[in-house]
């Protein structure tokens, strides 16, 4: 699909990280750009922004969990430019479950799924169906993440399987619109490869109170800022991609017709050869023992 001016961007966590990255690319673009996102401040300081370097804006305060909330948004963005072209299911939130496994409760899993995988679904629906009737060539990029869709973080179990189930959601989606000879694509985003300065380690700040959690949070970091300064003061090098660049990647990839929106990385390749490799040779996977030989010294 070519990008061109005119255009309609949809953008869901939108007010900051990698939804405001994408939104500002497309701005500067020519785009009309739609930001969605639950924060209002942070949304309304977003859209000013826009405005200010002068883009065609609507924002609105929107709970990707909620279907009538999804739904409401379609109706405001085709009220306001008529067509959507872009479609950018990107909100999401760590759910903030720590300990093994067996031990996250089960609101930690409810919460993420309804954002991470519900949210998606809630756009795909709100969206495809009016993109196709228009006729016009349109795409839909779905935001997953390297821990879930290259290869899993067993850290972040609960994060990591709502991103899985993106990546074959979208999977489906690409399939179901080519036999329909849909002139809308389909693409699943891995931001990356390192480490991103976005939201997302303070997710809590948005957890509704019917997902509210059942005994304290027990991370030892509230921030990303606090992990940084904790891992750099224990001697290892942390590395950031900017989100710039991962705004540049969905453009490009947009352009180029591109299911897999991956970043350059000899250790993202590492991680999908060996994870796609256990099984053709049947084998355990061992991709994964660094994960349990750190585990058991902690014991």
């Amino acid at each position: 699909m070519r990008l061109e001016e005119g255009q309609t961007a949809v953008v869901t966590g939108a007010a900051s990280g990698i939804g405001l990255a994408m939104a500002r690319r497309f701005a500067a673009g020519g785009l009309n750009v739609v930001l969605a996102d639950v924060e209002e401040g942070p949304l309304g300081e977003a859209a000013d922004e826009l405005r200010r370097d002068g883009a065609r804006v609507l924002a609105e305060v929107v709970d990707v969990s909620e279907r009538d909330s999804v739904q409401a948004l379609a109706a405001a963005a085709y009220d306001a430019f008529g067509a959507v072209h872009v479609l950018c299911n990107n909100a999401g939130v760590g759910s903030g479950a720590e300990g093994r496994m067996w031990e996250h409760e089960p609101n930690d899993w409810k919460w993420a799924f309804a954002v991470n995988v519900w949210g998606v679904f809630h756009g795909i629906q709100a969206f495809v169906p009016r993109m196709i009737e228009g006729g016009a060539p349109g795409h839909v990029v779905n935001t997953s993440s390297g821990d879930g869709g290259i290869a899993p973080l067993p850290t972040a179990s609960v994060y990591a399987v709502t991103k899985s189930a993106v990546v074959t959601m979208t999977e489906s989606l690409y399939a179901h619109l080519r036999a329909e000879d849909a002139a809308v694509g389909a693409s699943v985003l891995f931001p990356g490869p390192h480490m991103l300065r976005t939201g997302l380690w303070e997710s809590h700040r948005n957890r509704p109170e019917r997902y509210a959690k059942q005994r304290p949070r027990r991370t030892p970091y509230r921030s990303l800022g606090q992990w940084e300064n904790a891992m750099r003061a224990a001697g290892h090098d942390v590395e950031f991609t900017p989100v710039e660049e991962v705004a540049q990647t969905v453009v490009d990839g947009i352009g180029a017709d591109r299911f897999w929106m991956l970043p350059d990385s000899e250790h993202s390749d590492r991680q999908i050869r060996a994870r796609s490799q256990s099984r053709l040779d049947w084998a355990n996977p061992t991709y994964l023992e660094s994960f349990v030989l750190d585990r058991r010294s902690e014991r």
